[in-house]
């Protein structure tokens, strides 16, 4: 018997907070391979989710340096995000790209009239900060036997995820649009003020290492996965009615609905349900029943 095709649908928005320009946001996301939201992906996918810390200079930067390095890493090692040298050599690879790109801009701040002024410096040479989310998932290579799952007797397909996460920025898997998984963190509470945090100028790939957190899982036909950066993270952990959140969440589908999701982040902001920072959000839809 022929089986369906497994595929896998990959949307994200990225929205600034309230008074801020797009240009100003600090959130990344990186999705690769970088196809439209609409087109069925069979193959391998990797997506980096960075947030930069608004108190370090050149957060937005840093935080999309690292999203696009790590995802560009992760879809290259299928082992990447997991705890051993690989991530470690990840963790070096993307510090030492961040001098590099600091004389860039610099060079090109000096040729536009605009040189860093003292204070800038001194900012600089503290680093610029992100909490980092990674995620990689891969199809399995043949269908898995799961009758509960696929609703008869026939194998399904499925998909294994890995994660890997630095900071606040959540994982959450669904099954009929209710959690199974919340990772890193796992209830409203547990969001701190100071999140630990990827720093572009912390050579102890070792010590980045240790400090990031590990998970993978197994994805059915029907699944999702949502990363969020940790406002919208926030809003759903402490969501009265969690069904509801993910419906409300799913209005959104694709970049055409970008105005509309901020129209409605605003209004959560505005009924203080989510507080005021940017947002973004990964959606990956599993099909294939």
């Amino acid at each position: 018997m022929t089986h369906p095709p497994s595929c896998v649908y990959v949307t994200h928005l990225v929205a600034p907070k309230y008074g801020s320009t797009p240009a100003e946001c600090e959130d990344a996301v990186v999705v690769l391979p970088d196809r439209p939201h609409d087109e069925m992906l069979r193959g391998p996918i990797a997506v980096g989710v960075c947030d930069g810390a608004t108190e370090s200079a050149l957060a937005k930067d840093w935080a999309r340096l690292l999203a696009h390095t790590v995802a560009e890493q992760a879809m290259q090692l299928p082992d990447l995000l997991k705890p051993g040298p690989a991530f470690e050599r990840f963790a070096a690879s993307v510090v030492d790209q961040w001098d590099p790109w600091l004389a860039q801009y610099t060079k090109e701040r000096v040729e536009d009239r605009r040189p860093l002024k003292w204070y800038e410096h001194t900012k600089l040479a503290e680093g610029a900060f992100a909490t980092l989310l990674a995620v990689r998932v891969d199809p399995d290579a043949e269908p898995r036997a799961d009758a509960d799952a696929a609703g008869d007797d026939e194998p399904s397909p499925g998909w294994r995820w890995r994660v890997a996460a630095l900071g606040d920025s959540c994982l959450f898997h669904l099954r009929d649009d209710r959690l199974l998984t919340a990772f890193p963190v796992e209830a409203a509470d547990d969001f701190g003020t100071v999140p630990d945090l990827f720093g572009s100028r912390n050579h102890d790939a070792a010590l980045l290492a240790g400090r990031t957190r590990f998970l993978e899982g197994d994805c059915l036909p029907g699944d999702r996965l949502v990363l969020a950066t940790d406002a919208l993270a926030a809003w759903y952990l402490s969501a009265p009615d969690p069904l509801a959140a993910v419906r409300e969440l799913l209005e959104f589908s694709g970049p055409d609905d970008l105005d509309r999701f901020g129209d409605w982040l605003n209004v959560l902001r505005e009924r203080q349900q989510l507080r005021n920072d940017d947002v973004a959000v990964v959606r990956i839809d599993f099909e294939g029943r």
